[in-house]
């Protein structure tokens, strides 16, 4: 997402650095690069115009301070407008309301709101400890109610059946009654979505909302629209008063103008970001995050919390006791590592969050799940004995741990190599109060970034 975006940024820094000063003349052309990056980005024209004024109005005459150049003084007043573009802050579900707190969810045919659904649902359970039931009022698409029971199931969610025959209304305040009955925290209510919209779908959702008087109206919009993302959330939020946006869809959008449009054009917030096809692949929106990220400097802080929360925080901390005792970290502690990476989404989504990633050649993200894949295979190739005492593995031993695991000698020396690396660096964090006290301290620092601290 806003890989485009981010690069040209970069190229703005190159260009401004050696300036002693941001004057209207050194920033011309550094905005027009900005300007043209948004427009491909498909940000909305209108949000455009009053964003690179008030960038311009903020950086001409700017004094650098420090160490600071030209080009860091620019980048914190783009990262600090694009902040304020997208809301501030985090806009959190209300689920205060007295319970079950009803989430009505609609969105066009395609944006992928049935899934969403059972993405939140996930995130409720696992993120707030909400007992969540869901129901599907769509009575029309084929096989809809089906699959979000399939979908429920998955991810431990209540399911309240229902079926075609049935009007959406009378479908929706039984689901209520019954997780009233059944003291659901949270109900989360999936509706019907159209190929536009229109005034049948209008006048439904509209007596749905009646119906249910619902604490959370969310739509979910595909991003990979664009700015017709944005016109779109609007069109429906002049017809009934939407409390948030979810965006779907946004690890398959490399401009991103949705992101950057829809809280300016609608005035409502985005609440979630849809980041894979999995279930646990929703984010919570925070825009002063998503802004460092659009300007290269990565969001480590979503990263760490990605980690506290997918490790396995016993595990690892036995892992830095063994270590500091003087036992060997071997293959199989190696291996678990490597499960647990792929826990967190995959290499990919955490590539995502890294300061400069924009500067990673594509062959050498592309290569990186594939390259763990490897490591997997060869340390599955191994013998019990050889994983808890790597030193045995030597000659012949290596050259059937490649045959074993269909590599070549090279791919098992250069394991061996990231592996001795990964021992020191396992040693180093035990010295220093274990893993958990390592993951707060780089927390720290980087809220301080966030602030304001380059």
């Amino acid at each position: 997402m806003f890989d485009n975006l981010t690069k040209r940024l970069d190229k703005t820094l190159k260009f401004l650095r050696g300036q002693g000063r941001l004057t209207e003349k050194n920033i011309k052309d550094a905005l027009r690069d900005v300007r043209m990056a948004l427009l491909e980005a498909d940000v909305a024209l209108p949000v455009v115009k009053e964003f690179i004024e008030l960038v311009r109005q903020r950086a001409i005459g700017e004094e650098v301070i420090g160490s600071l150049t030209p080009g860091q003084a620019l980048i914190k007043v783009v990262r600090d407008e694009l902040t304020r573009l997208m809301g501030e802050k985090n806009d959190e579900l209300n689920l205060h309301a007295k319970p079950p707190v009803v989430i009505l969810m609609a969105g066009l045919q395609g944006s992928g709101k049935t899934t969403t659904v059972a993405k939140l649902a996930r995130w409720l359970k696992e993120r707030q400890k909400k007992s969540v039931m869901v129901v599907s009022c769509d009575v029309y698409r084929p096989a809809a109610i089906q699959q979000l029971e399939t979908l429920a199931a998955d991810v431990g969610a209540k399911f309240f059946p229902s079926d075609p025959s049935q009007k959406p209304i009378k479908i929706a305040t039984a689901a209520v009654a019954e997780a009233t009955k059944q003291f659901a925290d949270v109900l989360l209510i999936d509706t019907a979505g159209r190929l536009h919209i229109d005034d049948e779908m209008m006048a439904e959702i509209k007596a749905l909302h009646k119906a249910t008087q619902p604490t959370e109206t969310l739509f979910i919009v595909d991003s990979m629209t664009g700015q017709d993302a944005a016109k779109t959330a609007k069109a429906f939020n002049d017809a009934l008063p939407l409390t948030g946006v979810i965006l779907t869809k946004v690890d398959g959008d490399a401009r991103g103008g949705a992101a950057l449009s829809v809280r300016h054009i609608t005035g409502k917030p985005i609440k979630f970001l849809g980041v894979g096809e999995k279930s646990d692949a929703l984010e919570a929106f925070y825009p002063d995050r998503l802004a460092s990220r659009i300007i290269g400097q990565g969001d480590v802080l979503s990263l760490i919390e990605d980690v506290e929360r997918t490790v396995d925080q016993e595990q690892a901390e036995k892992l830095a006791k063994k270590v500091k005792k003087g036992k060997s970290f071997d293959f199989e502690d190696f291996r678990s590592q490597l499960v647990q990476m792929k826990n967190m989404g995959g290499v990919a989504s955490m590539m995502d969050k890294l300061p400069g990633i924009e500067k990673v050649p594509e062959q050498a993200k592309m290569l990186t799940e594939k390259e763990i894949r490897r490591m997997e295979a060869i340390i599955n190739s191994m013998t019990i004995r050889e994983r808890t005492i790597p030193k045995l593995i030597k000659g012949s031993r290596k050259r059937r741990i490649a045959n074993g695991s269909g590599t070549q000698i090279q791919d098992v020396n250069r394991l061996l190599k990231q592996f001795t690396q990964m021992q020191k660096m396992f040693k180093k964090a035990s010295r220093k109060g274990g893993l958990s006290n390592m993951m707060r301290n780089l927390k720290g620092r980087q809220k301080q970034q966030l602030r304001g601290r380059f």
